[in-house]
């Protein structure tokens, strides 16, 4: 991070963002900017685009009405354009959103970094690239910052921030305090890491269920409940990490790793990922059309949704201590 640019508005001057790809990650997004009282300019190249947008949107309200909706919130407050510098036109703040294909995001970096303010930060929500490997055209790569969320973006409130080679410093601060100024937890990652933080921790625990039931030694029913049932009830309070700093007792983390530090060596995990065999994949797919039992995906999701509002409320309320 060697460019500084440090004209980036206040974050609470901010009342218009623009969302670039309003696919499921880009919807989520538009609602939950929605939700918090902003104005929303939309892009997207695809005719079907507004609709399903509105239709996502419409199924994300609910949810973030029992959150608590910002003065003036409204799903009316969006706009869906398909030129580009219309879209960006008067934004304090641009979240990209387009599919996971290097070329394109490379390509759509630079042009949105063509037609948007030089004071206004550029977010990208990629999941796997990092900023230096996207923004290898734009001209001011200097404010162009990866802003990862979790899906779906209008309840998770994680989001993990990190600059790329070119990104300055004051764009990565302004970033995180964006986010942090519209509720979202933040991660400012202190270097580009393959895979992020959260992503790392999830591949891991994939790539273990994956190997249980392709060597025929976990259900997927089964692997799911371990998790729900057992170490996730957990995980919202403390975290794996804490959650091992209890598992010492007294003598906290110190003793966990003096105590069962030798099971490291222990040959129980297989992080190399398994081949995705036709049989590794029915058994995964089957696996889950058994546990959802008839469940669309929409009303997996409801339950998902309705789930995470209600854990979310409690944890807040413990956070919040004895009133």
């Amino acid at each position: 991070m060697t460019i500084e640019h440090t004209d980036f508005p206040e974050p609470a001057k901010v009342t218009t963002v623009a969302c670039i790809g309003i696919g499921t990650i880009g919807a989520g997004w538009a609602a939950y900017f929605l939700a918090k009282g902003y104005r929303v300019r939309a892009w997207d190249p695809s005719p079907e685009a507004e609709p399903r947008l509105r239709r996502l949107i419409a199924a994300a309200w609910p949810a973030l009405s029992s959150l608590g909706l910002a003065p003036g919130a409204s799903q009316q407050n969006i706009t869906v354009h398909t030129d580009l510098a219309e879209a960006v036109d008067g934004v304090g703040f641009v979240q990209e959103s387009a599919p996971e294909v290097l070329d394109l995001k490379r390509s759509l970096l630079a042009e949105i970094d063509a037609v948007t303010a030089p004071d206004v930060v550029i977010a990208s929500s990629t999941s796997g690239y990092s900023m230096t490997e996207m923004a290898t055209q734009a001209a001011t790569p200097e404010r162009l910052v990866v802003g990862h969320p979790f899906n779906p973006p209008y309840l998770i409130p994680l989001v993990e921030v990190v600059g790329g080679e070119s990104t300055s410093t004051a764009a990565v601060k302004w970033t995180s305090a964006w986010y942090e100024h519209i509720g979202k937890s933040v991660i400012t990652m202190d270097r580009e890491v393959p895979g992020f933080i959260a992503n790392r921790l999830q591949e891991a625990l994939w790539r273990e269920a994956l190997h249980m039931i392709d060597q025929g030694e976990a259900t997927v029913e089964q692997l799911d409940r371990a998790i729900t049932d057992g170490p996730g009830l957990r995980w919202p309070i403390q975290g794996p990490m804490l959650t091992f700093h209890l598992a010492g007792g007294e003598g906290g983390m110190a003793h966990m790793l003096d105590h069962f530090g030798p099971s490291l060596k222990s040959p129980w995990t297989r992080l190399d990922a398994p081949e995705l065999t036709d049989e590794l994949r029915a058994a995964v797919v089957e696996g889950c059309d058994d546990e959802a039992n008839g469940r669309t995906v929409g009303e997996l999701i409801a339950e998902r949704d309705a789930a995470i509002i209600a854990i979310r409320k409690v944890i807040g309320e413990l956070k919040a201590g004895p009133r």
